[in-house]
């Protein structure tokens, strides 16, 4: 699995908030026990394991706008910080999992934004090392996603939840095996889990799970063929299930199932979805691949899956790595081989151009997708191991205009 699939979709590859709910993460589970604590990494702003020191107490905190909470003030960030996966849960507010080059391994590192990324503060970060899900031998993260501005997860081989803003993270019970995706949505965290080995890869068969945000057991929602990510928005989540599109509108209790219009191996066959509104969805079918050139075609649906109009084509250049919608109207697909791509259509997927290129030998996405109708997030060249020790950029790129235009953040 590539470092793209860890999550790129339409929920932004972000948390389910105003609009959307950032599309999609890898995640992990298999931790048993939530009455276990593992402990957060050192000081505010420290990677994993450099100091030992959790945040300061009570007093370290900062108002949460407009809900009256405190939040940990936090420290500063991490040195050569590389993300790896993004959440939001406003506007302004975003949660970013990555790492940075320390004294002590892991040096798995998380950082938070109060205001869209003009600055940002480190936080403690579970004490685990980040990885992929067909590489890890043990316990390993690779996804954030927060429901509010205090409770969150972060996912991998491995499942961890704090409910004080991150300043501390505890082991909670996972649904078992790797979580390749996880959205929080109407009250519940689904999960797209998955057997992945290092000699092995990924079981081409995994679970579609859900459980209450507030706690208890994990439920099956349903089996998935081919499992990537969960795309969300509007209180409505879909997901692949080989040729069919999986919907639900109650984080899970029910869901249903439409084949997808395109469904012939080698020819066109879905590649990733996206949720567009109430009652939207999007679907990126490719196929017809040589020499890093791939034929994208989009499909548009205004029933949640029951019926499909053809829309148009992306250009063919690189392998798809995601789709996510702002609007029915402004639509972003990545694609990644010899360069990374984000391509844009402001018109229902008739005509499209290229927004943002980089020629990096194609080191991919994760967490595309729209937090507004407007306001977008991207992770360009996700860390994918501890310390960033292989140079990715690990960069977060931001969108106002609907994905049209994307510009790099600082940290």
């Amino acid at each position: 699995m590539k470092a793209s699939r860890m999550a790129v979709l339409a929920g932004a590859l972000v948390t389910a908030v105003a609009l959307a709910g950032c599309g999609s993460a890898s995640s992990g589970s298999g931790a048993g026990g939530g009455a276990a604590a593992t402990p957060s990494s050192g000081a505010a702003g420290t990677p994993g394991g450099a100091a030992g020191t959790p945040a300061s107490g009570p007093a370290s905190t900062v108002p949460a706008a407009g809900t009256g909470a405190t939040l940990p003030a936090g420290g500063p960030v991490p040195t050569g910080f590389a993300a790896t996966s993004v959440t939001f849960v406003s506007p302004e507010q975003a949660f970013v999992l990555g790492t940075a080059p320390c004294a002590h391994a892991p040096c798995t590192s998380i950082v938070r934004t109060l205001d869209r990324g003009a600055s940002w503060r480190g936080l403690p970060a579970p004490v685990v090392p980040l990885g992929q899900p067909q590489d890890s031998a043990g316990p390993a993260v690779w996804g954030i996603r927060f429901a509010d501005p205090g409770h969150g997860f972060v996912f991998g081989d491995g499942l961890w939840e704090t409910t004080d803003g991150g300043e501390h993270w505890a082991a909670a019970a996972g649904p078992g095996g790797s979580i390749l995706s996880l959205e929080v949505i109407d009250g519940q965290v689904l999960a797209l889990t998955n057997v992945c080995g290092a000699q092995s890869g990924c079981a081409q068969t995994g679970t579609l799970v859900r459980r209450p945000v507030s706690g208890g057991a994990w439920h099956v929602v349903t089996r998935v063929s081919q499992p990537g990510t969960i795309a969300t928005q509007a209180r409505v989540a879909a997901v692949l299930d080989g040729s069919e599109v999986i919907v639900t509108g109650n984080g899970g209790l029910t869901y249903a199932a439409h084949a997808a219009p395109c469904a012939i191996q080698g020819v066109a066959w879905p590649s990733s979805v996206a949720v567009s509104g109430p009652g939207g969805l999007a679907l990126l079918c490719a196929g017809s691949a040589a020499m890093g050139s791939v034929a994208k075609t989009v499909y548009v649906s205004d029933d949640l899956g029951a019926h499909w109009t053809k829309a148009g084509s992306p250009a063919n250049g690189g392998d798809p790595a995601g789709i996510a919608a702002a609007t029915p109207a402004q639509l972003v697909v990545a694609a990644e081989s010899g360069a990374s791509w984000l391509y844009h259509s402001g018109d229902s997927a008739a005509r499209w151009g290229t927004a943002f290129q980089a020629g990096d030998g194609g080191q991919g996405w994760n967490d595309l997708g729209f937090t507004t109708t407007a306001d977008g997030v991207v992770v360009h060249g996700p860390a994918i191991s501890n310390d960033n020790k292989e140079g990715r950029p690990g960069q977060l790129l931001l969108t106002g205009d609907g994905g049209a235009t994307w510009r790099a953040v600082r940290f």
